[in-house]
């Protein structure tokens, strides 16, 4: 099949995108807004920019009417009329219920940790909150938002800022900045509905040297190790 976007609607092109850009990180972000009301919500456009200066990015689409949604709202620059700040926190498995229902349409003003049962903690530099039971929330300071349809019905925003304070907790992270993956336990958007983990992981080395690999062997052998894991688990319980 072959697609013009221009010939289809919004809302096919939407699920082009989620349906095939899998899995997506999810950034659960934390802000605040001007008259210090806390608001959190989740969002799987999201990645890193890269490390100098530590930056990421999130992409939060306009709402129905071409309006900005809270978490832009707050989080825009001071020039702007935003407070310039926002926090990532990481989606888990431990809250995935919580990631999911903080996407409820909320009053502006309405705070979704008080709806979803989160808490709330004072970050160390920025004004907006980090997520207590997050085991990572990325402080950030909003450097740019790009703007690719303002005020139309779901146009895009690409919201940039530059990590200036980490939290990680202390189980998680090793001596050379490794983070374990097994206790982060971190939660992707697949398309539609769906969601995944990351319990069967393989690696790989970089150029050449992968394309000698066997990846169904490889793939076949994660699946085998998650699966003895799980055995023993049950077995040990």
């Amino acid at each position: 099949m072959e697609m013009n976007p221009a010939d289809l609607d919004v809302r096919e092109r939407y699920k082009l995108l989620i349906g095939c850009i899998v899995p997506r990180p999810i950034a659960f972000v934390s802000t605040v807004s001007l008259d210090g009301t806390p608001n959190l919500a989740p969002f799987s456009f999201f990645n890193g920019v890269g490390s100098n200066p530590m930056t990421l990015l999130f992409c939060p689409a306009n709402t129905s009417d071409g309006g900005e949604k809270d978490t832009l709202r707050n989080c825009k620059p001071v020039d702007e009329d935003g407070t310039g700040a926002f926090v990532v926190n990481v989606a888990t498995e431990l809250y995935a219920p919580q990631v999911a229902a903080a996407a409820e349409g909320l009053a502006f003003g309405e705070s979704e940790f008080e709806f979803i049962g989160l808490t709330t903690a004072a970050s160390t530099v920025v004004k907006a909150p980090r997520v207590v039971e997050s085991p990572v929330a990325f402080e950030c300071q909003t450097v740019q938002v790009v703007r690719t349809n303002p005020g139309a019905p779901s146009g895009g925003n690409i919201v940039i800022g530059e990590v200036v304070h980490i939290f990680v907790r202390d189980d998680l992270i090793n001596a050379r900045h490794h983070i374990d993956p097994e206790k982060l336990a971190a939660i992707g958007r697949m398309g539609g509905l769906g969601y995944c983990t990351t319990r069967q992981r393989f690696e790989m080395p970089m150029g050449q040297a992968a394309l000698s690999l066997d990846v169904k062997h490889m793939i076949g052998n994660a699946q085998e190790n998650a699966a003895s894991s799980e055995m023993d688990g049950a077995a040990s319980e």
